[in-house]
């Protein structure tokens, strides 16, 4: 079926914002007496909804975090951003070439996407076309989110392209009934039935003028 717009992820698909992230939690988490890597940092919060990890994490060490945890670690890590954030390779250069409308729907809060969004100069082009699992009170793997955001672009499920690069967003795009292409350019394919897996982002190009 064609595809009619593109619903991008942005952590790990438009900005280089995972790696940062996972630096920036490990380096508060040892500061607060843990004894966590970058990867076990990374692994252990995820890219879901912040409280629930926060929560799971509390009663598997079997202490609490501080009240205003969350919200000190978005100061540390906005800040590492503005310092350090680039975008994906082929990120600006896909989204203002795309013919289709196209939008972003993440899991994080707004404010967070866009200051991503900003650093790295796509901002404005997206303008409103920005959605937030914060905003429905949805997060991945639900499809609420994606749904959503392809009603606000006019668009049918099946005739969305959704570019995600976690496992959440995977399952998300795929409940949502649109057409999932999974960005892991350095991982093994996925092996999921009807995911099509991108290497680079300009390789979304060549589906899109197919249709």
């Amino acid at each position: 079926m064609a595809i009619k717009a593109v619903i991008f992820d942005c952590d790990g698909v438009l900005v280089e914002s995972v790696g940062l992230a996972g630096e920036v939690l490990a380096e508060y988490l040892r500061d607060l007496g843990f004894a966590v890597t970058r990867q076990e940092a990374t692994r252990r919060f995820g890219s879901g909804k912040m409280a629930d990890y926060v929560a799971r994490f509390e009663r598997e060490t079997g202490r609490h975090l501080p009240e205003k945890f969350e919200q000190e670690l978005r100061l540390r890590r906005d800040q590492t951003f503005r310092e350090r954030l680039r975008p994906v390779d082929g990120a600006v250069e896909l989204v203002k070439a795309l013919r289709v409308p196209s939008c972003v729907a993440s899991n994080g809060p707004l404010p967070q996407i866009e200051l991503s969004l900003r650093i790295v100069g796509l901002r404005e082009h997206f303008q409103s076309r920005i959605f937030s699992a914060y905003s429905l009170r949805a997060w991945k793997p639900e499809p609420q989110l994606f749904l959503h955001a392809g009603c606000a672009l006019g668009v049918q499920p099946a005739e969305c392209a959704v570019v995600e690069d976690s496992e959440l967003g995977i399952q998300a795009g795929l409940a949502a009934g649109m057409q999932v292409f999974a960005f892991l350019p350095g991982g093994a394919p996925s092996t999921r039935a009807g995911v099509r897996t991108l290497r680079q982002l300009n390789d979304l190009k060549a589906w899109l003028e197919a249709d």
